[in-house]
């Protein structure tokens, strides 16, 4: 994965970046709940996966924001030009492994590059990560239930990978609602890019329900 340093002193947001990450728990969050009515009809419809389907477009909506790319090494800032996500993925015996894809192709290209990913991954039946770790986006899921906040575990010292999590979904007053949570660095992320980041997953979602 490719990626540039910015320029510090170029940084519109050094000060906040300094100060950000000068904290024990750099870290902003919230979760939305966003309508995925016409989605979960698409993915009914044409047999899609759901988890793969949300994944594709959680990763083009991260990806769309260059603050979701960004990363701090060495006490800098860098910026990759695309992003892997790396999701959990359940096994048999009740644990999870992790599975990293790449969404840069096509969505019909997608799911079935993802597919086989899924089962190698199953075979490989580990949490290690890579030493690409620095340019993903980690992404779980809970499926079993639905909340209105998700509290992350994060390491120390604090690094500077957005975490995006959803829940089961739920009808509310004739939609099909879904929480989708975010955890990013706020030396990085602001509360704005996250918002651009949900009107993006929205902007996806509705782009497979109407190629």
């Amino acid at each position: 994965m490719d990626y540039k340093y910015l320029r510090m002193e170029d940084c519109k947001r050094k000060e906040h970046f300094e100060y950000f990450n000068s904290l024990s728990y750099p870290y902003v969050g919230l979760t939305v709940n966003i309508d995925i009515t016409s989605l979960l009809n698409t993915t009914k419809a044409e047999n899609l996966p759901f988890f793969l389907t949300i994944c594709y477009c959680v990763s083009k909506a991260a990806n769309g924001i260059p603050e979701f790319r960004q990363r701090i090494l060495h006490h800098k800032i860098i910026e990759f030009d695309n992003c892997k996500t790396s999701h959990t993925l359940a096994l048999e015996d009740g644990t999870y492994c992790y599975c990293t894809l790449d969404s840069t192709v096509p969505f019909s290209e997608f799911l079935p590059y993802a597919v086989r990913e899924q089962e190698a991954a199953k075979q490989n039946r580990t949490i290690n990560e890579d030493d690409d770790i620095c340019g993903k986006i980690f992404i779980s899921s809970l499926p079993w239930i639905s909340y209105t906040s998700l509290v992350q575990p994060v390491p120390i010292p604090a690094d500077s990978n957005p975490r995006i999590t959803w829940g089961k979904y739920f009808v509310q007053e004739g939609k099909v609602m879904m929480p989708v949570s975010v955890l990013c660095h706020h030396g990085l992320v602001d509360g704005i890019h996250i918002a651009d980041f949900y009107k993006l997953l929205d902007k996806h979602i509705l782009a497979i329900c109407q190629p």
